[in-house]
């Protein structure tokens, strides 16, 4: 950001409030160029994991096609007696002939969201092996890792930092590149008359032909990225909740009084959930329309309580239902239906799972596989264009001088004023942005006085 003094190529024609959107999406670029290209490329890695997993951990997902198959009891029972050490907290039946049922605990040592799924043989309850599995996905432990490296580099919660801060720049350079290419075109041919396309130049129309390709999912990865994000995100589940638009909860209708009702209202301690009960309590859900081939069957949290049996299909249709069963009787004491979701609840769910590559199969991993690329060249071609534009008689590692300084004095007050409101209202909104804005700022101003006390500036202006 300081200024040069050597003699530099020419800098790009801009004045008025292009020249402010080209200082703006240069120096948002540049800092977030790494953190985008991190994310792409370990996303790129995650979109290609269910193939990965399936071939790696074929031992444990898949089993011969039996003509018979055990109860669920009988495979419970035979997953406890090769874990006898955890908590039983939930089932999952194999979904498809050939797959293996999955029997999942919660023990000593494992992270948050993470429990310990057995693996085992339908038709002969053998077991299989067993392995960690994180959250409502199921993600095994390869999944996990680039799905850690991904959000946060692997370093827990301060590296979701680094996530989130591409994601709250991502759509700012997205559309400031957008109006940049718009305004381009406008110029371009009269450039092309008077001479040939530079090399620069050419790096210039590539980069703005893939931004303009990307643009779209480039929008997406970053809205659907910030509502899952620690600042941001926070602020997006209290708008929805706010607006009515959260995802509904399951409500148990008359938990009280179902609660270990067996001795007829006598005061009594409930007994724990009987896995004996796992094969009745999937069939009281069947009944109740959860029809899904990918199930699971959750024992209750404590005694009494009511089993839940939710669909976890997350791909096309999208199948989330999810029932609350009473153990003793099998009566659905509450539902929750995604037909009733609310739009933007629904729209929440389907860019979720369409982020990360389960919506539509295989074409979804494929899209977000051109998606990631692009986002690389993008990112590799905007540093290229910094390097063509540094001083022609420059050797090493030189990279080309930034915008000069000044530009918002050249852009129309209004824009300016309607600029400093939107980004103060974001950077509330989105904090990371907001501070990082800041910080940018402030440092650009220490960087220009400082320029400017130790030689002639080119420019004495010091600010954006």
């Amino acid at each position: 950001m300081a200024t040069q003094t050597e003699p530099t190529s020419s800098p790009p024609r801009a004045s008025g409030w292009r020249g402010l959107f080209l200082r703006l999406h240069f120096y948002a670029g540049v800092l977030v160029g790494p953190f985008v290209l991190i994310a792409a490329l370990t996303g790129v890695l995650y979109a290609a994991t269910p193939q990965m997993e399936s071939w790696i951990y074929s031992d444990q997902l898949r089993a011969p096609v039996g003509l018979n198959q055990v109860s669920l009891a009988d495979q419970v029972k035979a997953a406890q007696a090769a874990h006898p050490g955890g908590d039983l907290v939930a089932v999952r039946p194999a979904p498809e002939p050939g797959d293996t049922t999955r029997v999942l605990f919660a023990e000593d040592g494992l992270g948050e969201s993470e429990r310990r799924a057995v693996f085992v043989d339908p038709a002969t309850a053998q077991v299989r092996g067993d392995l960690v599995a994180y959250g409502s996905s199921g993600a095994l432990p390869l999944r996990t890792t680039l799905d850690q490296l991904h959000r946060t580099l692997l370093l827990g919660e301060p590296g979701r930092l680094y996530s989130e801060l591409a994601a709250s720049w991502l759509w700012v350079v997205a559309l400031g590149g957008l109006v940049l290419w718009v305004s381009r075109r406008r110029t371009r041919r009269a450039e092309k008359a008077e001479k040939a396309e530079s090399p620069r130049g050419k790096s210039v129309r590539r980069h703005g032909s893939v931004g303009l390709w990307v643009l779209l999912g480039a929008l997406f990865l970053s809205a659907t990225g910030l509502t899952w994000s620690a600042y941001a995100g926070e602020n997006v589940s209290a708008l929805r909740e706010s607006l009515g638009w959260a995802t509904p909860a399951l409500k148990v209708a008359g938990g009280d009084e179902h609660a270990g009702h067996a001795g007829h209202g006598e005061a009594h301690t409930p007994a724990p959930a009987r896995p004996e009960s796992v094969d009745a309590m999937l069939a009281s859900a069947r009944a109740a329309g959860i029809d899904a081939a990918s199930v699971e069957i959750g024992l209750p949290a404590e005694p009494g309580g009511p089993w839940q049996v939710a669909e976890v299909e997350r791909g096309w249709p999208t199948q989330v239902d999810t029932v609350a069963v009473d153990g003793t009787t099998g009566q659905i004491l509450g539902e929750v239906r995604f037909a009733d979701y609310p739009l933007m609840a629904k729209l929440a769910r389907w860019g979720i799972d369409a982020h990360m590559g389960v919506l539509f199969g295989w074409p979804n991993q494929i899209a977000l596989l051109l998606l990631g690329a692009g986002l690389v060249t993008m990112v590799v071609l905007g540093y290229r264009m910094w390097w063509q534009r540094r001083p022609t008689r420059a050797t090493g590692l030189r990279f080309g001088r930034p915008i000069p300084r000044g530009q918002w004095r050249k852009a129309p007050p209004a824009l300016v004023a309607g600029l400093v409101v939107l980004a103060a209202a974001i950077g509330w909104f989105v904090p990371l942005f907001g501070i990082s804005l800041l910080a940018f700022l402030v440092i650009d101003l220490l960087l220009g006085l400082r320029s400017r006390r130790r030689s002639q500036p080119e420019s004495t202006d010091v600010t954006v």
